[in-house]
């Protein structure tokens, strides 16, 4: 919206000059990052409430119980309201919604919040974290967002990269693109989009875990995009410059200041969770945007702390007790595995974050050691 006061009213000379701050991306990644976590911090609250009165509770499986620290059954759930919210409404304000990865972004943001809240919905309704979703209607859903996307994606009329590298395959480290894989990069962005969804639920496991590695990963692809949609920065970087790519700075800004101000009520002891309607919704933003941005490869890095998670559940579940009949791993997912050990939760979620933020770090890298 303020981007668009800028095309109507800006005159260097007229008494209006001051909007001209609304043309830069950085100033409106600044207040964008401001608005979400001013939202989040407020509305936080009364949000929290609300989901209370209207029965919006966790229900935990018994084994779990019986490994945390305090008991969390009845812990507020859905807390992906306060995200969608905070990102949408800062997003709306701020970000040229005429640009196609913003549009792309948004259609991402509103497909992934409907399957996670419908996720949570049927649990909530049944009493059983049992019986939301199945495993294959969640598929379903992402695979369907990944085909879709990659029509819109890979066809020129529609999407917002150049033609001549949107198909292209990049690795980090590596200046020049592997392979050109036309229209089999359909498996690919199919790939990282259930891929993305999948891992941050995952991590989603204790109270403040999956939220701050989601935060480094979308300030790194922030800066990314930053990057990448500036032509000198972009030249100077040796990357192929993306028109318009700027503009996902400003959405990452947004979902950085939410996912900020979201972790003041998920830190130890949560006041609420995210839910499958916070994961799922982060992880699909996420699988879209490393698409979007042609960085894909990076998130294997960036977002290792989940990489592991989702590894640790095959290796335990679909190779360990399905296949072999045995278990490789105390528990599944890995921090799980660390809880049974006998590490304090706290403990165990701080050390994630300091390995994800190395990671971070590592991934940033590849902007210059390439």
């Amino acid at each position: 919206m303020f981007h668009a006061l800028y095309g109507w009213f800006y005159d260097p000379e007229g008494p209006f000059s001051f909007i001209r701050l609304f043309n830069y991306i950085s100033s409106r990644a600044i207040f964008a990052i401001i608005t979400s976590f001013a939202f989040t911090l407020f509305a936080g609250r009364p949000l929290i409430r609300a989901l209370y009165r209207m029965g919006m509770r966790d229900t935990q499986r018994a084994e779990m119980e019986e490994a945390q620290e305090h008991k969390k059954g009845g812990t507020p759930t859905m807390g992906g309201v306060i995200l969608f919210s905070a990102t949408m409404l800062s997003t709306l304000l701020w970000c040229d919604l005429t640009n196609r990865f913003i549009l792309f972004l948004l259609f991402a943001s509103a497909w992934f919040f409907t399957l996670g809240f419908w996720d949570d919905s049927q649990k909530i309704k049944y009493q059983d974290s049992n019986k939301g979703l199945s495993r294959g209607m969640k598929y379903l859903g992402q695979i369907s967002f990944g085909l879709l996307f990659s029509l819109l994606f890979l066809h020129p009329s529609t999407s917002p990269v150049p033609a001549t590298i949107v198909s292209k395959l990049y690795f980090p480290f590596y200046k020049y693109p592997v392979v050109d894989l036309a229209w089999g990069y359909t498996f690919v962005i199919v790939l990282f989009v259930v891929y993305a969804a999948n891992a941050i639920n995952f991590a989603d496991g204790m109270d403040g875990l999956a939220i701050v590695p989601s935060a480094y990963a979308i300030g790194v692809y922030g800066i990314f995009a930053y990057c990448l949609g500036n032509t000198k920065l972009s030249q100077y970087l040796m990357f192929d410059y993306l028109p318009g790519c700027g503009e996902v700075t400003i959405l990452c800004a947004a979902l950085l200041g939410a996912c900020v101000g979201f972790l003041w009520y998920n830190s130890y002891p949560a006041e609420i969770f995210m839910g499958d309607t916070g994961s799922m919704y982060l992880g699909g933003v996420l699988g879209t945007m490393v698409v979007l941005l042609k960085q894909e490869i990076l998130f294997l890095i960036v977002g290792g702390i989940f990489l592991a998670e989702i590894l640790s559940v095959v290796l335990q579940d679909w190779i360990g007790i399905q296949r072999t009949g045995r278990r490789f791993l105390y528990r599944a997912p890995l921090h799980h595995s660390f809880q049974y050990q006998g590490l304090a939760e706290t403990k165990i979620t701080v050390r994630f974050w300091i390995v994800s933020g190395v990671l971070a770090l590592v991934a940033l890298a590849s902007l210059k050691i390439r």
